[in-house]
């Protein structure tokens, strides 16, 4: 086993061979099957600073929309949106698994887009974020974290990919 592997089998599943009563069955086709670790080394840090940003963007848009939803409803949607994709992110980095690895490529395009776009739309015009988002001025309230982590997540998913291989 790989330091980016792990047995993904439990007691009972009929992939380990056996019953889940201590008796042994024929393994299934899966017998075997591995899924890769995502959270080794470097992922450590990814999947605790995702959860941090999940932390933040959740509980600072939960606020601000029962609070004061109608003085920037787009921008507390948006940080709010932001705080369910760094929540998945974090899921699957922790799932492991191509399945996951993948997944969690897709959002972090995702949410490498979404700082773009909102970053850029609040330096042309203002006036349309009354309130600051996460993403805002490419994360500027956040020490430009929301815009580096997606870099670092896809740069560290490619290479979890290739050492897997």
């Amino acid at each position: 086993m790989t330091a980016t592997e792990e047995n993904t089998t439990v007691p009972g599943d009929e992939r380990d061979g056996r019953d889940g009563r201590g008796g042994q069955n024929t393994p299934g086709p899966a017998a075997g099957a591995k899924r890769a670790r995502l959270i080794g080394g470097p992922g450590i840090l990814l999947v605790w600073l995702y959860g941090v940003m999940v932390v933040g963007a959740v509980s600072r848009s939960a606020v601000q929309i029962s609070t004061q939803f109608d003085k920037a409803p787009l921008a507390y949607s948006l940080s709010a949106v932001a705080g369910l994709v760094y929540g998945f992110i974090t899921y699957s980095l922790v799932r492991g698994g191509e399945r996951a690895r993948r997944a969690a490529l897709v959002c972090c395009a995702a949410e490498l887009a979404g700082v773009l776009v909102v970053g850029t739309w609040t330096l042309v015009e203002p006036s349309a974020f009354p309130d600051a988002t996460v993403w805002s001025d490419y994360g500027m309230g956040y020490l430009f974290i929301p815009v580096l982590l997606p870099l670092s997540a896809m740069y560290w998913l490619r290479k979890a990919r290739t050492a897997a291989v």
